[in-house]
């Protein structure tokens, strides 16, 4: 069972799903949007992902995920990107997004691990707490997914 982040980074199936929600969210300096989504695990410990809606520019938005579930699933961890390379962008996790995990009364459950904040160069956890964690090299983590973009 996973149960830190660095390992479920290890998940074939998880870094290839960050891997494509990073090209679908079209980086670069201008003209990316937020792709994200919800890291899951079965009653047999077996991980899937389910894609949230597109977001916008620099936001996105959650769908329910009422006890920290979707349907019998599990949500292990969640996680978007942050696309815009240019100057006014910010790379690292914001304070919104800080919040967003640590005040979410659905993402407590003792399973859920945090969110992974997918940027050009670096990938960030925030965990339940809103504290955050500088955790891979995002394209490094690529490489391993089979895919050499970035």
């Amino acid at each position: 069972m996973i149960d830190d982040p660095v390992s479920l980074l290890e998940d074939s199936v998880v870094r290839e799903s960050l891997r494509i929600a990073w090209l679908d969210s079209n980086p670069g300096v201008i003209g990316g949007h937020e792709e994200g989504g919800f890291i899951l695990r079965d009653s047999s410990g077996i991980i899937s992902i389910v894609r949230w809606p597109g977001g916008g520019q620099d936001q996105i938005g959650l769908p329910p995920h009422p006890n920290c579930r979707i349907g019998d699933l599990s949500i292990v961890a969640s996680f978007h990107t942050h696309p815009n390379t240019g100057p006014n962008y910010q790379q690292e996790p914001s304070e919104t997004d800080k919040r967003a995990v640590r005040d979410d009364t659905d993402l407590k459950a003792p399973t859920y691990i945090g969110e992974f904040v997918i940027s050009n160069d670096r990938i960030y956890r925030v965990a339940p707490d809103g504290l955050v964690s500088d955790i891979a090299d995002t394209a490094c983590l690529f490489a391993r997914a089979g895919g050499t973009e970035s």
